[in-house]
This record gives C-alpha cells, sequence and structure tokens, in this order.
C-alpha cells in the first residue's frame, strides 16, 4: 500500500479553500447542554468531553464533515510492504505545542502507551497494537497483533500529549474518571491544537485562546481569537441566552426551538443526521434487580422478556411526537454512516402491544393483582441533558411500559452522574446514546457487547456476556478478507440484535443555532472544529 497521497491533496486542496488569517479579534461563547467531564484528552470517551479535547489538542487524523479521513499531526501513512502487521506514520514538522516546544516521535509513542493505559476510556481503540516505535524524530511505526488494514480510522480520537509536560505535571496515568479521582491533566491542558487553555470552571466555563504558533495559521480560517465553553443545562435557558446575545452558539437546539429559533432575525440554525443511535439498555446479568419489587428473579435475562418490551416501542410516535421529526427510527444499534450497516438489520420491528403482553403471560412474567395489576417495576435511568429530547424519550418510554404491566420509575440526571454509574454497572435500566468514530460497527460490538474487560466492553452496563461472540468480534480486528469480514460482521449483528440486550429507538439529528454571523455546519460526529469556521462577509 502506498502513501495515501491522493487523500492528502484533497485534504490540502480543502484547507486551502479555508484559507484566511483572521483580521480581527473575535470571541466566541460556545452554549451546550452539558460540560466535558474532564479536560484529559484520554480519560472519558464521551462526545462533549471530546469534542473541546478537540479544540486544544490533536489527533494524527481527523474525519472531515464529509466523513473522510484527514491528515492532522500525520501527513503519509502506509501498511509496509514487507511486513503487513506495520502500518507507518510520518509526522507534520514544524508543530508547536503551546508551551513553544516540538511535538516529535517521543510524544506520538508516549501518547499512544498512555491510551492504552488501563484508565483509558480510548484503550479499547488499540486492541489490535502490539507495540509503537520510534523510526526517527518525525516517524513512527504502530504493530499489530495481525494485519489490520482499518487502524488508521481508530485514529481520530487519539490525542497527542506532550511527554515532558506529562511528567512534569502528575499526569503520566489517564484520569480514572469512574473513581473520581483527578491528576495534572484534569484541570489543564497543553495540546498543539488551535486554541490554548486559559481557564477552566467545571460546569461553568472554560477559556480558550486562539494559539498564535499553531501549524495551521495561513491553512484554516482561524477567525476566532477567543472562544467560551458555557454548559447551560436548561433548554430554555440555553435559547434565551442566545435571544439576548449572551452566548454566540447553541450546539445542541431543543427540538420544540428549532422553527422559532430558524424564524428569528439574525439567527442561524443548521440541521443534519448524526452518526448516533439512542437506545435502551437492560441489566441481562444479575440474578435479580436491585431497583424491582420482582424478588428472585431478574426478568430482563429472559430474551423473550427483552423481545416482548422491543415490540412495544411505538418508535414513530417518539420520533414524530417526541423529536418533532427530528430523528430517524431503527431497529439495531448502528447507523448509515458505518460499514456493516444493512436495511434489513436496520429494520423497524412491527409495533404489536397485544403481541407483547401476549409474550410476556407466555415468559411467566404475570400481572400480580397484590401489586396493583403490575408485572413488575424497576427504575429506568436517563440523562436530562445529553441527547435531544433525552428526557421526554424516557417519560414516553415509561408510559409505553405501562401499557404491559411495567411499572417504571423515572429517574433523570445530569450525564456526569449517569454515565459514571452505566459504567460500574450499578443500573437496571437505561438510556444511552452511542456514536461511532470509527464508521465501523466493530467498534459497536466491541464497547456494547463484548465482556467486560480491562480494555473491552467498557461501555457494557448490560451484564451480557458471550464468551464465543468475544473472540469473533475481536477476530474482526485483524480479518483483512472485506467480504469474509462483512458476512462475519452481518452474522454477529443479527444475533445480537434479535437478542435484543439493547432496544434501538433511533438515529438522532441534531441542531446547532447562530448569531454574529458565524457558520456552524453539522458534522455527522457531532463535533465542532472552530479553527474551520467562518464568519459572515469574511
Amino acid at each position: 500500500m502506498r502513501f495515501g497521497s491522493k487523500l492528502i491533496a484533497g485534504a490540502l486542496l480543502a484547507a486551502a479553500a479555508f484559507a484566511t488569517v483572521a483580521a480581527e479579534a473575535r470571541t466566541v461563547r460556545w452554549a451546550r447542554s452539558v460540560d466535558a467531564q474532564t479536560l484529559d484528552p484520554m480519560s472519558a470517551n464521551i462526545g462533549p468531553t471530546s469534542n473541546l479535547a478537540h479544540q486544544i489538542y490533536e489527533t494524527l487524523v481527523i474525519r472531515g464533515y464529509d466523513g473522510k479521513l484527514v491528515p492532522t499531526l500525520a501527513t503519509e501513512w502506509r501498511i509496509l510492504p514487507d511486513d503487513p502487521t506495520v502500518w507507518e506514520f510520518k509526522l507534520r514538522q514544524g508543530v508547536k505545542f503551546h508551551n513553544g516546544t516540538d511535538f516529535t516521535a517521543d510524544d506520538a509513542v508516549f501518547s499512544f502507551d498512555r491510551a492504552r493505559r488501563p484508565t483509558s476510556d480510548y484503550r479499547g481503540l488499540l486492541t489490535s497494537v502490539e507495540s509503537v516505535t520510534k523510526v526517527d524524530a518525525n516517524t513512527i511505526r504502530i504493530k499489530t497483533k495481525a494485519p489490520n488494514p482499518l487502524l488508521p480510522e481508530n485514529l481520530t480520537n487519539i490525542f497527542m500529549m506532550s511527554k515532558a509536560w506529562a511528567e512534569a505535571n502528575n499526569a503520566l496515568e489517564p484520569q480514572n474518571i469512574r473513581e473520581r479521582q483527578e491528576n495534572g491533566a484534569t484541570r489543564n491542558a497543553m495540546g498543539t491544537g488551535p486554541f490554548t487553555l486559559v481557564s477552566r470552571e467545571p460546569d461553568v466555563r472554560t477559556v480558550m485562546r486562539r494559539f498564535e504558533g499553531y501549524w495551521g495559521k495561513g491553512q484554516f480560517p482561524l477567525e476566532v481569537s477567543e472562544l467560551i465553553l458555557v454548559p447551560i443545562q436548561q433548554d430554555a435557558t440555553r435559547i434565551a441566552a442566545l435571544l439576548s446575545g449572551e452566548v454566540d452558539v447553541v450546539h445542541d437546539v431543543p427540538v420544540q426551538d428549532i422553527a422559532r429559533l430558524a424564524q428569528s432575525q439574525g439567527i442561524k440554525v443548521t440541521t443534519g443526521p448524526e452518526n448516533r443511535v439512542i437506545f435502551l439498555g437492560f441489566n441481562v446479568g444479575q440474578a435479580e434487580l436491585k431497583s424491582s419489587d420482582l424478588k428472585g428473579r431478574n426478568p430482563f435475562a429472559d430474551a423473550r422478556v427483552r423481545n416482548a418490551i422491543n415490540g412495544a416501542i411505538n418508535r414513530d410516535a417518539i420520533t414524530r411526537v417526541v423529536m418533532r421529526g427530528q430523528g430517524q427510527p431503527i431497529g439495531y444499534v448502528g447507523s448509515p454512516f458505518i460499514s456493516g450497516y444493512t436495511a434489513e438489520l436496520a429494520a423497524v420491528p412491527r409495533f404489536d402491544p397485544a403481541a407483547a403482553n401476549r409474550a410476556l403471560d407466555e415468559a411467566g412474567v404475570r400481572r400480580r393483582p397484590e401489586a396493583g395489576n403490575t408485572r413488575f417495576s424497576v427504575t429506568l435511568q436517563c440523562t436530562n441533558n445529553r441527547y435531544v429530547s433525552d428526557e421526554n424519550i424516557c417519560q414516553a418510554v415509561v408510559a409505553m411500559m405501562g401499557q404491559l404491566g411495567i411499572r417504571a420509575n423515572l429517574v433523570a440526571k445530569p450525564a456526569a452522574q449517569h454515565f459514571p454509574e452505566l459504567q460500574r454497572e450499578e443500573l437496571d435500566f437505561f438510556l444511552v446514546g452511542w456514536g461511532i468514530p470509527t464508521y465501523d460497527a466493530e467498534y459497536i460490538l466491541t464497547f456494547l457487547y463484548h465482556t467486560r474487560t480491562a480494555s473491552n466492553g467498557t461501555w457494557n452496563g448490560t451484564r451480557y456476556s458471550n464468551p464465543a461472540l468475544d473472540t469473533r468480534m475481536l477476530a474482526l480486528q485483524t480479518m483483512p478478507d472485506i467480504q469474509r469480514r462483512n458476512a462475519e460482521l452481518a452474522a454477529i449483528q443479527k444475533q445480537l440484535r434479535d437478542e435484543a440486550v439493547y432496544i434501538p429507538l433511533h438515529l438522532q439529528s441534531i441542531s446547532h443555532a447562530s448569531r454574529g454571523g458565524i457558520e456552524v455546519p453539522v458534522h455527522p460526529d457531532a463535533g465542532a472544529w472552530f479553527k474551520l469556521f467562518r464568519f459572515a462577509g469574511s
């Protein structure tokens, strides 16, 4: 395989189309419903956290707004002709960290090793990697355990850090966010990105300033001179702040406000599909649900019960009424953006609550007159500030569960509380969303379905475990025969869809709103790269 010269040339042409030098200082106040959980770029594999990291840190490659890979801190990459298990990456020269030191192969090797540490939430992307070595100051080689032709697809969120800075700031290990620990990178940062960190007040504001020594100066617009992230959880407050001019960009516009904002003078709304599926998950592994009044049995451990619930979810009603059309019903955890997707897999189950009630009776989970004619109760845990209309979605699910005689008690919490509880396997019934940055179905399988280990299944809060499938999932990482791989992907995904460990609801659409002339397009990964954005008329 030759170096990706065509890809690089295309990326440089795209960069040239953006090229300008900012003529004046412009501050952008960027409002989101949820803050980043940390500044440590390897600690929490969550969209808002990695999106903030992309302003300060950089990766070897990123995905452009068309979903294709674009060179960033790597300019070229290839598989060695004499060894298909080794990828060679040429690093961009002349790149400086924000403290003025050079970015070199030593930093890249350190960053990959750090990302593979036990407390890194990104290590699941690198399980095929055997070693990372330095060839010279501007070249590294990544050896995989077997040929892995898709390795670069996994690197869009593997951020490069300064080895010297990490050593000096107690940041050699990624922050253990599950155990609520902190390190020197939790509230401080040293990257090569277009913005440097000025100050960090979690859940209040994060202030960043344009890095005047940025390698991309003259290649990208860089019209934003100061970027301030302002988390505002309440929808009404966030929109009011935009309308009053207190903020300039709202990243996640509530569906009920899209039409009103689109008609507001000076406000621009952009909407697009996101590479993210929203779904429900069950505790399928424990003998008894802690939050349920049905003792001595876990009804969710029975696939018949899970499939009955799957058929009782009215996805059309959720997307039409709750989402106001800003979503697409789907029947499996995946999206049309990714390899492994098929219309057959994604087909939505027939909505039939009568059949679902009969199936529950046949499964022996019957209505109990002594419990108000309910089958059982359970707590449904949901975020209230992460996904589009997340709490409202859960309220609709509660009503649908009621039609089955299942009393779901809704508990809605901020994402900063919900996600650690999910990863600690403390939830019985929950809502979650999953973006797919590798654009490959294997990412879903190894993170969400694989048996929980130090490196895989790190977001599997269901306690589901199938060792035979685990082996097949991991084999996908090093399967060079694309036809055989696609067939295996289809077989694994069909089996898991039929087991209904998760109940997919819909693909999410997302809307951004802005004022002051700044244009904010929608990225399939719901990211925002402010170095690319222009102000109208500039």
